[in-house]
């Protein structure tokens, strides 16, 4: 089965949020619009802080908008074409699934390449970095009300039935409580941060986070017994690594002249 929030009937916690009339409105799929706008507010909060509301910042908004929500979808796609192809003329199963994963990846090379085609040399990243912690904390909420997304069988006195009766980690939460923590965390050192740096510091450490939580996620291991998404987090942390060496060198070298 497609890992793309398709699933059975009666699974999850609270699927459906509330109906309007004869329309159900899906938590997942509230959750996530909510997160996408509070994360743009915040977005725009922090560019009005920071006296930086120019056209470079909306462009750079729409580059990670864009590039998010391709990277979002294509890994699903990628995995799943089998599933998609022979669910035709469904398109449900096209337009169903993302990964948080692909999407900070996907906007970072969307903001990376628009910066590079118009030249831009300002670093936005701080801007992102509340957004973007604000935006999972809020999303994975949804994932968790709509059962997806869940964790391996627990004994622990907080694991959750999501609909076939076994007792699981709620990774949802999790990744929820850890990027509302980050959130927090961002607020309280932003002043004195350096340009870019606070995503930079994001992205790694929501990388580490995922790379360890898979280890209770109920996902697929076709790798040396890792899954796909922790190959993916140990290839984002290995180039932010290297990204910090070359810049280390850098700055060795400059100070020596």
């Amino acid at each position: 089965m497609i890992d793309e929030h398709i699933i059975p009937a009666n699974w999850g916690v609270k699927p459906v949020l509330f109906s309007i009339g004869n329309i159900n409105i899906p938590s997942y799929s509230f959750f996530v619009a909510l997160a996408v706008v509070v994360g743009g507010l915040v977005y725009y909060y922090e560019a009005k802080r920071n006296k930086s509301t120019g056209e470079n910042t909306f462009y750079i908004l729409m580059a990670a908008f864009v590039g998010g929500v391709l990277g979002a979808k294509i890994p699903i796609w990628i995995m799943n074409y089998k599933y998609i192809i022979a669910s035709f003329p469904d398109i449900g199963p096209l337009l169903s699934g993302r990964t948080i994963v692909g999407g900070l990846i996907g906007g970072t090379i969307g903001v990376w390449i628009l910066k590079w085609k118009l030249n831009i040399k300002e670093r936005k990243g701080n801007l992102f970095a509340p957004a973007a912690a604000i935006g999972i904390a809020i999303g994975r909420i949804g994932c968790f009300l709509r059962g997806c997304c869940y964790g391996t069988a627990t004994s622990l006195p907080w694991g959750v039935n999501f609909g076939d009766g076994i007792m699981r980690h709620p990774t949802q939460l999790y990744e929820s409580v850890f990027a509302f923590g980050m959130f927090l965390y961002i607020q309280r050192v932003k002043k004195n941060a350096k340009p870019g740096k606070l995503f930079d510091m994001f992205m790694i450490s929501y990388f580490t986070f995922r790379f360890f939580e898979e280890f209770i996620r109920e996902e697929s291991r076709p790798i040396l017994g890792f899954t796909i998404f922790q190959i993916i987090c140990a290839g984002v942390l290995l180039t932010y690594l290297i990204k910090a060496l070359v810049e280390n060198y850098k700055s060795k070298k400059s100070d020596k002249r």
